[in-house]
């Protein structure tokens, strides 16, 4: 644990935490790790499981962490300079199917505009800052993760918006009745000290 204690948190801005359905009713053990998070000095976090648990628990999460508070969309950018409270997320699976039904129809919509104000106009194509745009303007565009941590028997990101995760890092954490706290300073730890290569 001597080794962690220069932990440098400037590489994490925005941690994820996936919670298997069934470990998402563990509310108690949720407020833990969201306790040792902001102890350690975590500043944003997206709480996400499948089936929406979370989201329909977060009033008793908020009640236990009076530090924190949830965080809006329209104010992403300003969210993320503040360095005062934890800002929270809560996500499902639901909110990445419908963000994407949106999207693709505000696309649809564009393009029939576009279709009918210029006759000459070829078939559009569709690139991914298109979707990226498209994906904010409905109001699902949150900002990535550098890391996410996934609690449960499951080793993959069960259905966590896959737009949101394209240069995210994910650990498996194992169960989350079995977490520990030097294991979650271990994987920050890890992250923080991992270079990342974007290619182009």
């Amino acid at each position: 644990m001597k080794s962690y204690k220069a932990l440098n948190l400037g590489k994490l801005r925005y941690l994820a935490i996936v919670v298997g359905s069934e470990e998402a009713y563990q509310t108690s053990k949720v407020i833990e790790l969201l306790q040792w998070l902001e102890a350690i000095g975590v500043k944003h976090v997206c709480l996400y499981d499948m089936e929406g648990v979370l989201k329909r628990s977060k009033e008793a999460i908020l009640e236990k962490m009076s530090n924190t508070t949830v965080f809006q969309e329209a104010d992403e950018n300003d969210k993320l300079l503040d360095q005062k409270h934890m800002m929270l997320e809560f996500v499902s699976f639901s909110d990445g199917k419908e963000a994407v039904a949106k999207a693709a129809n505000l696309l649809f919509a564009k393009y029939l505009t576009s279709n009918n104000s210029s006759e000459d106009q070829e078939g559009e194509i569709f690139t991914e800052p298109h979707m990226t745009e498209a994906l904010r303007a409905v109001g699902s565009g949150g900002p990535e993760p550098d890391l996410l941590l996934v609690y449960g028997p499951a080793r993959c990101h069960q259905g966590f918006p896959a737009w949101r995760i394209r240069y995210t890092e994910i650990v498996h954490m194992g169960s989350l009745k079995s977490m520990r706290y030097g294991s979650l300073i271990k994987a920050i730890y890890k992250f923080t000290m991992v270079r990342q290569n974007y290619g182009k």
